[in-house]
């Protein structure tokens, strides 16, 4: 059961960071090509097409998925969740309170919270540094280099997202400590410009993915593993609230920090 059940983590996960390196890839290869960025968008509206034909046509629809008896059912047949607990039938009955939803917050924080502080960091670096960490007079011109920069976190980001099953953290605080470090890093070098390479920072911007996938597989491996199993749905969905909050933080403050040291660096 617990095999399966980090199988199912890893495969959802490795899907969500299959999707960035999917969209960043392709828009990176062809504006490189000579294709210009309305073109290049115009022919990605493939993507939702074919995710379109999948919905409707490919994809098996599930046969009344919310009724009881279907829910038993699957839960037997599958070893779900529900057949982790006693009495399988309570459970689908019961509905948890709004003041059961907040009390169950409190023991996830532990979760949450490096993985929202993992995602401010990691989303101050791609929205308000990429754009100025760029090298003059090399084989990449400047919205190249942010485009393959984009690529590279999200190639780091789906294998860490993918690597559950190979490698796991139990120590959820180091990622976004590590984290800190590249933005560090990564500050440092849009005002002192002391790394001579833009390999070196493709290599800071990989780690940053490999960080970010790290955290999000692992903080719901993490909860799949140590919440009881009446509670577990409910988890995993709080759980995502975390990233959401700190892709928000980090948007408010990486806008006007990146217009401020823009301002600066027009002083300079």
């Amino acid at each position: 059961m617990k095999e399966r059940r980090r199988n199912v983590i890893s495969a959802y996960s490795s899907g969500t960071g299959g999707a960035g390196i999917i969209g960043a890839l392709p828009y990176a290869g062809l504006t490189s090509a000579g294709l210009s960025p309305r073109k290049t968008l115009l022919v990605m509206t493939i993507i939702p097409a074919l995710m379109f034909i999948s919905f409707s046509i490919v994809i098996k629809k599930p046969r009344q998925f919310y009724q009881k008896e279907y829910i038993v059912k699957y839960s037997e047949d599958t070893s779900s969740l529900l057949k982790e607990s006693e009495d399988a039938d309570d459970k689908i009955k019961g509905r948890l309170t709004l003041k059961e939803k907040l009390l169950l917050l409190k023991p996830l924080m532990k979760y949450m919270i490096p993985l929202c502080l993992v995602y401010i960091a990691e989303y101050f670096i791609n929205q308000g540094l990429y754009e100025l960490l760029y090298f003059n007079h090399i084989w990449l011109s400047e919205k190249e280099q942010y485009r393959w920069y984009q690529v590279d976190y999200q190639l780091g980001v789906f294998i860490s997202r993918s690597s559950v099953n190979v490698f796991k953290i139990n120590k959820l605080w180091t990622l976004p400590v590590l984290q800190c470090v590249n933005v560090a890093i990564l500050t440092a070098q849009v005002f002192l410009r002391f790394i001579p390479n833009i390999w070196i920072i493709f290599a800071l911007v990989l780690f940053e993915g490999l960080l970010g996938g790290a955290a999000f597989v692992n903080t719901f491996y993490k909860i799949s593993e140590d919440i009881e199993a009446e509670f577990k749905e409910f988890s995993l969905a709080a759980a995502t609230i975390a990233d959401s909050v700190g892709i928000s933080i980090a948007g408010a403050i990486s806008i006007p920090a990146h217009n401020h040291i823009r301002s600066l660096n027009l002083k300079m």
